[in-house]
């Protein structure tokens, strides 16, 4: 399974973006998807995750704000975002077949490449 992630970019502080994650194969729809990110100078954290099933989950700092979503037809999952932050200012990978625990980065087997998110002030 490859995935391409895309969307990213530079927003101003309370704005939104979207990015997506699409798969290749014909898997997509039986994979547990997450989002995780990474600001220069500090660990990959769990954003959300979408089970196959299509429950959600989220880091608290932004459940209120993010939502993922994921169309098994297109093979690809995404991330809204909204009241963006400097603060989320990151990398942000896309993930798929979870084996473990849902907000750590060893549980997944398939990673995209990242895009990049950039938040002004």
């Amino acid at each position: 399974v490859q995935l391409q992630a895309s969307g990213g970019g530079l927003v101003r502080a309370g704005g939104s973006l979207r990015i997506s994650c699409t798969a290749s194969g014909r898997t997509f729809r039986w994979y547990d998807m997450g989002w995780f990110r990474q600001a220069p100078g500090k660990d990959r954290e769990f954003v959300a995750g979408i089970s196959r099933s299509g429950e959600r989950y989220y880091e608290d700092s932004v459940k209120d704000r993010f939502t993922i979503s994921r169309d098994n037809a297109m093979k690809t999952a995404y991330l809204r975002m909204s009241s963006l932050k400097p603060g989320d200012t990151a990398v942000y990978y896309c993930a798929a077949d979870r084996s473990g625990p849902y907000y750590s980065s060893q549980s997944y087997t398939y990673w995209g490449q990242g895009t990049n998110v950039t938040v002004s002030s």
